[in-house]
């Protein structure tokens, strides 16, 4: 059975409705997490899953496979399996295709993160001086960075100029979320007159660079 540093983890109950596999990626996730694991690292096995999950083999197996497709594990034949290069977001990116199925959803998820980014652009107008100006310009010159790239990299200073952790985390889950349905940044213009709304001293109209009249129209 799966352990923790504390004991052994209780077997999960999965509801009829709910998906096997979905149980088994929360549960890999914690495992992972727990023990701090690194890509080579092996995993739980087939019949181990199967009985803290209370879930068929088979129903395991398939669900491993999904998870070797997206590169999240890998089999050794006759060995096991294996954690691969593993990142956050891969975790991230499997269960947001059961999370985001919905177009409202996605729609919603995208125009909430273009909120928490105005408010981090108007938080961090009382911290940004010149020389934070002109890393920020720098950025958005970056002619190595794609325009993804860019949008993230601009964003990640403005939330640290925010001296806010936690909003910075939650933009950061959003952005990983949103990364796995659409890739969401603004012309270059934008950028630009954000950095020169910063100069010339003129909060009052971020809010409107990012929600201008015509968008209402």
């Amino acid at each position: 059975m799966l352990r923790t540093e504390k004991g052994v983890t209780p077997a999960v109950s999965i509801s009829p409705k709910r998906k096997v596999y979905q149980g088994i990626l929360q549960e890999l996730r914690k495992y992972i997490d727990a023990h701090d694991l690194k890509p080579g690292d092996k995993l739980p096995s087939e019949r181990e899953l199967a009985e803290t999950l209370e879930a068929g083999r088979s129903s395991i197996r398939e669900a491993l496979r999904a998870m070797e497709l997206l590169g999240l594990i890998e089999t050794r034949h006759g060995e096991g399996t294996f954690l691969s290069q593993y990142r956050p977001y891969h975790s991230v990116e499997v269960l947001s295709s059961f999370i985001l199925q919905g177009a409202n959803t996605r729609q919603d998820l995208l125009f909430a993160k273009k909120i928490i980014e105005k408010e981090a652009a108007r938080i961090a107008y009382t911290h940004i001086d010149e020389e934070d100006i002109e890393s920020l310009k720098a950025i958005v010159q970056d002619n190595v960075l794609s325009s993804e790239e860019k949008h993230v990299a601009f964003f990640q200073y403005l939330f640290y100029k925010t001296e806010n952790l936690l909003l910075a985390k939650v933009w950061q889950l959003m952005d990983e979320f949103s990364y796995t349905i659409s890739s969401l940044s603004y012309d270059e213009s934008f950028y630009e007159q954000l950095l020169q709304l910063y100069q010339n001293k003129n909060f009052k109209k971020i809010e409107d660079l990012f929600y201008p009249a015509s968008d209402w129209q």
